[in-house]
């Protein structure tokens, strides 16, 4: 979508400071921190939220953005203390772009509820 800024993202037409990336998937540092990791996770391509990623290949690129999710949060040490993923879906969840995406949250410890 020409207008979907994460789109932009993925394909490079919008800078970011990208801490990995897959063919189907892309990790990025988020602009505004909510914690001191705040990385986000998008697929390639595009699917508003979780909601309409079905079927297989939703299933597929649900599956594949969270492995990536997961491979950040090893790469940027995260796994012995731990972290937090969110995915926010439509406006009462909290998304705001509407483009599926992944919040890897750490370096803190998270607080429950989260508000």
């Amino acid at each position: 979508m020409n207008d979907c800024v994460f789109c932009r993202i993925a394909s490079g037409e919008i800078p970011a400071t990208i801490v990995k990336r897959t063919p189907e998937a892309v990790a990025f540092r988020d602009l505004n921190p909510q914690a001191p990791v705040h990385v986000l996770v998008i697929p390639t391509q595009h699917v508003d939220s979780a909601a309409q990623a079905t079927g297989d290949a939703g299933e597929a690129l649900l599956g594949k953005t969270m492995r990536l999710a997961v491979e950040v949060a090893h790469d940027l040490g995260l796994d012995g203390p731990g972290y937090r993923l969110v995915a926010n879906t439509g406006v009462d969840g909290g998304q705001s772009v509407p483009h599926f995406h992944l919040h890897l949250l750490g370096g803190r410890r998270m607080d429950w509820p989260p508000g």
